[in-house]
């Protein structure tokens, strides 16, 4: 689920496929590249992801309605949770202590005998390798617990079994299955995913670790170092990632690819150093990691020798997942806390709930835990149910996830006033510990241009003809007109909305928003394409503009889709939560329609001139060039 590493959305340079980045663009492979973005043509397929295909203006609703995680979990599997639920509950309560783990900056012993005891260190291993065996959605419901508790703990176990030995389970043979999930699963040994490098953060790619086949071919010899890896000082397996020399079957030429290993420490030359001090997650373990001539097993090659990167991106989008469902969980706890104070604070002879601001505040905070954790249990409800394409949107549940435990918990802080400030309040670990979330597994930045230019490139296959016919005109003078017509009408505020089926019939109306939403969004990603084409992977302002309305829409069909759910089941929340989806997708179908504006604004255009320029002064100038207000002083 969590890395510390910065890490990793590359793969090789690799001309791509589509009309739209034909051609060579390595400083962009760390964005353009996920395991299922090289060698295809989008042109000849359509995806069910719901993401995908609305950056073709399309609302392909078969993953979104009805809200898939109101049936993905059986009588057997509701019973298996049930039974789970109120015993990690009671040990996060009743056991735990998240102020004494932060304070000794490591889990205390009895808490990680308990973890034992309970599973928790093999929620998602199969049963018959030692594991409890749970779904994604059930295993989403346990993280969702202990994010509202501890989320120092949460990376512990996350960097244990959400990346550290998730390759095991994706791409391990039997044989490797067998040796090394029970020992994992019980807790008896800990695993660390191992990829981020001094020299390599986002663009992966650029790793130096290498691992060379021995003379009698029985191992590899592996060398190199890798930084800031959770559970890197405890760890006693590690999933790592090395170049390795690999033959071209084709050309014959030896080029040097990415392989993924398990690696024990008892190898030998496997060594850590101390545990970095954090700014939080504390008490799970980040250290360096070393490897000087370690051998490593043929047999211990993971996924096969060059598809590394592979690996590196599947257990990175089957991970990413449980980060929404944690952070809601987090997001729950810090509106209880306001609430509390809010309720029962009284200033100027009045309940401080009773104002507008507080209220506003407190409504917010509700509004965006409730799109995070409907977005959180839709995706992990689709992997449960064989999607194989929700990278986009594991993406921006992360993004936005992180975003919206950062604000919960400063507006938190700010409802109890000095209270808040204070250490005793738990609010200023908990606002530590949520900051790593906007930077690792990737990092918030990295994965809006992700999010922007994947969906960017399946749009291209889309309009392969009418991209051809801005090159020669004459070749189809009817597209390029009805192209016309179409921008013209946009231009005007004129867009045709989607229809959107699913919806509850009393959510008719945010169904239109989010339909013209749709809409305006992909007929904007089509203006972009004929406007830049290829050249759209330079223009991050705009790219990060198509990043924020793609979240926006997403996050809009989740809150639709659950709340209508809620109310076709009638359940006791449903008006309640009828109220949340009405204001939600108005606020965000507003911001859709700014973000989208922006694109084509020529005051904006000219904003992100000037930024540009600011920043090319100021970092030319190595800090602030304005002369100060007092002269030389």
């Amino acid at each position: 689920m969590y890395r510390f590493a910065r890490n990793t959305l590359s793969h090789s340079s690799q001309a791509q496929k589509t009309l739209v980045f034909r051609g060579k663009y390595p400083r962009y492979s760390a964005v353009l590249s996920t395991t299922r973005l090289q060698k295809r043509d989008y042109a000849a397929e359509t995806s069910e992801s719901f993401c995908m295909n609305m950056f073709r203006g399309q609302a392909v609703t078969r993953q979104v309605f009805p809200y898939p995680a109101t049936d993905v979990l059986d009588e057997d599997r509701k019973e298996t949770l049930d039974a789970l639920v109120d015993p990690v509950s009671k040990f996060f309560e009743e056991v735990n202590d998240p102020a004494k783990n932060d304070e000794l900056e490591r889990i205390e012993d009895h808490t990680l005998q308990g973890l034992k005891e309970l599973g928790a260190f093999g929620l998602q291993v199969p049963v018959d390798h030692g594991g409890i065996g749970l779904s994604n959605t059930q295993y989403a419901r346990l993280v969702e617990i202990v994010g509202s508790h501890d989320l120092g703990v949460g990376i512990a176990l996350g960097a244990h079994q959400s990346i550290g030995f998730k390759g095991i389970t994706l791409f391990g043979n039997e044989e490797q299955k067998a040796k090394y999930l029970p020992k994992l699963a019980s807790g008896e040994v800990f695993a660390a995913y191992s990829l981020t490098e001094p020299s390599s953060g986002s663009d992966a790619n650029s790793i130096r670790t290498k691992a060379e086949l021995s003379a009698d071919g029985k191992h590899y010899i592996m060398n190199g170092s890798k930084i800031w890896i959770s559970n890197g000082g405890i760890a006693d397996i590690f999933t790592v990632f090395a170049k390795t020399p690999v033959k071209d079957e084709r050309t014959g030429d030896i080029k040097e690819k990415v392989t993924a290993f398990i690696v024990e420490r008892s190898f030998g030359g496997v060594s850590s150093g101390p545990p970095e001090k954090k700014m939080g997650i504390k008490c799970s373990n980040t250290a360096e990691v070393y490897f000087e001539d370690t051998k490593v097993p043929v047999e211990n090659v993971l996924g096969g020798v060059g598809e590394g990167f592979k690996v590196a991106m599947m257990i990175l989008n089957n991970g990413r997942f449980g980060m929404a469902a944690a952070l809601s969980g987090t997001m729950k706890a810090c509106i209880a806390k306001a609430v509390d104070h809010a309720a029962n604070r009284k200033q100027f002879a009045k309940h401080i709930h009773e104002y507008g601001s507080i209220q506003e505040k407190i409504a917010e905070m509700v509004l965006r835990q409730y799109a995070t954790e409907s977005m959180g249990y839709m995706v992990a409800a689709n992997m449960d149910k064989g999607a194989k394409e929700f990278q986009i949107e594991a993406a921006i549940s992360k993004v936005y996830g992180s975003e919206a435990a950062w604000f919960c918990c400063d507006q938190t802080i700010q409802i109890l006033g000095g209270m808040g400030y204070m250490k005793e309040a738990g609010l200023e670990r908990v606002m530590r510990d949520l900051r790593i979330f906007r930077i690792f597994e990737g990092t918030n930045d990295i994965l809006r241009l992700f999010v922007a230019l994947t969906g960017i490139q399946y749009c291209g296959g889309h309009l392969k003809d009418a991209l051809a016919a801005l090159r020669n005109p004459m070749s189809n003078p009817g597209l390029l007109v009805g192209k016309a017509v179409e921008k013209a009408r946009r231009s005007m505020g004129v867009v045709s909305p989607i229809a959107v089926t699913g919806a509850h019939s009393q959510l008719s109306a945010e169904a239109d928003k989010l339909g013209g939403s749709i809409a305006m969004f992909g007929g904007s990603v089509e203006d972009l394409l004929a406007k830049y084409q290829k050249k759209i992977v330079d223009e991050q302002f705009l790219l990060w503009r198509v990043a924020e309305a793609a979240m926006d829409i997403y996050s809009m069909t989740a809150v639709i889709a659950r709340a209508s759910a809620s109310l076709s089941s009638g359940l006791p929340s449903s008006e309640h939560e009828k109220i949340i989806c009405e204001t939600y997708i108005e606020q965000a179908s507003q911001r859709v329609k700014s973000n989208l504006s922006e694109l084509t604004s020529t005051p904006h255009q000219a904003i992100f001139k000037n930024m540009s320029a600011i920043s090319k002064q100021t970092v030319a100038n190595g800090g602030v060039v304005a002369h100060h207000p007092l002269g030389g002083l």
